[in-house]
């Protein structure tokens, strides 16, 4: 296995587990959160979800000056419908990530356009992987406030 597909493996696995808790969220709490500068509960899953849009264009190397999501102005429905809106963008990315050899995600150099830090690609791939399992831990948070009863994903 290379490292490309290690990458993958790992963010799938992250997915996984995200999709689960994001699958315990009951209609009434979509617009729960924890106080008024936090996104709401649906607010966090389409932000997860529309960043493997945004992180497609940059690992690729593309412009990100006129960014505009294909999410803006859609409204939320449910999270099921954020996901199936989320699976061609989900499949682009990792398509992409799987076309890096070791040496491509060893030698090519990413800036990130939120802070200006040049970073490898393979370790800028990590790092997407870690925002999302942060948004985990605040979804997991987001439920124990909301008193609902919190997935299992420590499989």
């Amino acid at each position: 296995m290379n490292q490309a597909e290690l990458i993958i493996l790992n963010f799938n696995e992250i997915r996984r587990k995200s999709i689960a808790l994001w699958q315990g969220l009951p209609i009434e709490y979509y617009n729960w959160k924890p106080d008024e500068n936090a996104m709401t509960a649906i607010e966090m899953v389409r932000h997860v979800l529309q960043a493997d849009y945004g992180w497609n264009i940059i690992i690729n190397q593309g412009d990100m000056s006129n960014y505009r999501t294909p999410w803006e102005n859609r409204p939320f429905k449910s999270v099921e419908d954020e996901l199936t809106f989320a699976e061609p963008y989900r499949k682009t990315f990792l398509n992409s990530v799987q076309q890096f050899s070791d040496r491509a995600l060893a030698d090519t150099h990413i800036v990130h356009p939120g802070n200006g830090e040049l970073k490898p690609l393979g370790q800028y791939l990590l790092r997407i992987g870690y925002h999302e399992s942060v948004h985990a831990g605040q979804f997991i948070s987001y439920l124990r406030g909301m008193g609902v009863e919190r997935p299992f994903i420590w499989d």
